[in-house]
């Protein structure tokens, strides 16, 4: 689509000709898709041509006439090009908002016209054609029906202590070993990826947790622990991989690869003390805050995880109703949307980096399949939200920074500033407007609380690499280490 023809539906609410005699026919082309067709009757080019050609007369300068007085033959004839322009601009402009008003079009994006290809006839009526992507139609079912079963319970002793060495974990640092691998360590290595027998791409010196779950941006390996503990520098490890059916790639999908893990050196964490120079840097007085703060931040991550199966669980009901389709393309556009959503939301509820970047990868590997049921939800919230004035106000945003600022200690406006600079502002927007439209469900239904399941330990890994290439650069953020972001 043409730069020109992006912005014709938002522009032309700022014109305000008299009504036109439109013949206008829309047809369903397609999931969430239809084909418009306008026939602007040769009378209402006619007043618009009337009107260009004033216009143009009260303003054009032709040597040998005074301005307002250039015959309109001449006029015709010496800005032709001009003139056609200013006439089809307005006749668009014109025709599309009037074709708007009086036809129930909701479009998600800007209409495929290829203006360049339209002309003006000197006689005649005025025809042209474009699709459009529209919101779907449907009904919102009721919701004071709904029985949602919410997982409740305490923070247990069990899953504080694997919390409090996570973070630990977090200011850690490293010293090199010549002990074989052992759980938790990390490994430096070259990794080989070969396929038939060629090899598909090479890397050097990756640092990598050994953890059960390794996950690739396009493959994940289970058992990487297994297969690393014992290992020594100068050693190698072999593993078969299977490319993910999401990857870009699509040649490779469900490929098996077979991976090669050069060990170079051998890494073990070293905890950080907790002394004065420690909480000074966390800007606490004690260890005893620290674990306040700890608890207070899993806390939040399990209510996290309660809002997110109430939510789903109201999705899924209301998804049950949803029998329409959506367009593959409007599916991919909004793929990175639903990955910055849900990463999003992690970093509020205050999970690591390194936990968020191993789900951005398991996501991206599932991503068009997960984001065509979140459009959906998407649409259904959006609805709700529009017909119950629900809306995201300045505070609501000011209190999620203030969240975040205190989970990873890094100032507000810092924290503004760079989700400003990435779009994912725009997200946090959308985002508590639709939480507040989950929370306008759920304060219809009805609740069985049910016995929550356990916080599940970090056991994956994630690195920022694509066996297969072709993938979106990551949406995390690790530019600061943990202490630097700490300061």
């Amino acid at each position: 689509m043409s730069s020109e023809a992006e912005g014709l539906l938002t522009s032309a609410a700022d014109a305000a000709p008299e009504r036109m005699d439109l013949k206008v026919e829309i047809k369903n082309v397609g999931p969430c898709r239809k084909h418009v067709s306008v026939t602007v009757p040769e009378a209402d080019v006619n007043s618009v041509r009337e009107e260009c050609l004033s216009e143009l007369s009260n303003r054009a300068q032709v040597p040998g006439f005074r301005v307002g007085h250039v015959p309109r033959s001449l006029l015709v004839k010496k800005f032709k090009d001009e003139i056609a322009g200013q006439i089809k601009q307005k006749v668009l402009l014109a025709s599309l908002e009037q074709m708007s008003e009086e036809n129930r079009i909701d479009p998600i994006n800007e209409p495929k016209i290829d203006v360049e290809s339209l002309e003006i006839p000197d006689s005649g009526d005025f025809h042209y054609e474009f699709e459009v992507e529209v919101r779907p139609e449907f009904e919102l079912p009721d919701y004071s029906s709904f029985t949602i079963r919410r997982p409740s319970g305490e923070v247990s002793d069990e899953e504080f202590q694997a919390y409090r060495e996570q973070f630990l974990a977090g200011y850690s640092k490293r010293e090199t070993v010549s002990e074989p691998c052992a759980p938790g360590d990390f490994v430096i290595c070259d990794l080989k990826f070969t396929h038939d027998g060629k090899v598909l791409r090479e890397t050097d010196l990756v640092s990598i947790h050994v953890l059960p779950t390794l996950n690739f941006q396009d493959a994940g390996l289970e058992g990487f622990d297994k297969l690393m503990v014992g290992v020594q520098a100068g050693e190698t490890r072999q593993a078969s991989i299977r490319i993910s059916m999401q990857s870009p790639v699509i040649e490779m999908r469900g490929e098996e690869v077979q991976t090669e893990f050069a060990v170079k050196e051998i890494q073990r964490q070293i905890l950080p003390v907790l002394d004065k120079e420690f909480l000074a840097k966390l800007n606490v007085e004690s260890v005893e805050q620290i674990d306040e703060e700890l608890r207070s931040s899993l806390e939040r991550q399990i209510e996290f995880q309660q809002r997110q199966a109430t939510r789903q669980q109201v999705l899924e009901k209301i998804a049950e109703s949803s029998n329409w389709d959506l367009p593959e393309s409007l599916v991919r556009q909004q793929t990175e949307n639903a990955l910055r959503r849900e990463l999003l939301e992690m970093s509020q509820a205050g999970f690591t980096r390194d936990q968020i970047l191993s789900r951005e990868n398991e996501i991206r590997r599932s991503a068009i399949d997960n984001t065509r049921q979140a459009l959906k939800e998407h649409f259904v919230l959006d609805r709700l939200a529009t017909e119950q004035k629900i809306e995201c106000d300045p505070a609501d945003i000011d209190r999620e920074l203030l969240l975040m600022s205190f989970q990873s200690g890094e100032p507000v406006r810092k924290i503004r500033a760079r989700l400003t600079k990435s779009g994912m502002i725009e997200n946090m927007e959308a985002q508590l407007r639709e939480r507040k439209a989950v929370d306008f469900i759920l304060s219809k239904a009805k609740f069985e609380d049910v016995k929550r399941e356990p916080m599940a330990r970090n056991d994956s890994v994630g690195i920022r690499f694509a066996i297969c290439g072709n993938m979106n650069a990551s949406l995390v953020d690790d530019s600061e280490p943990a202490e630097e972001a700490a300061e």
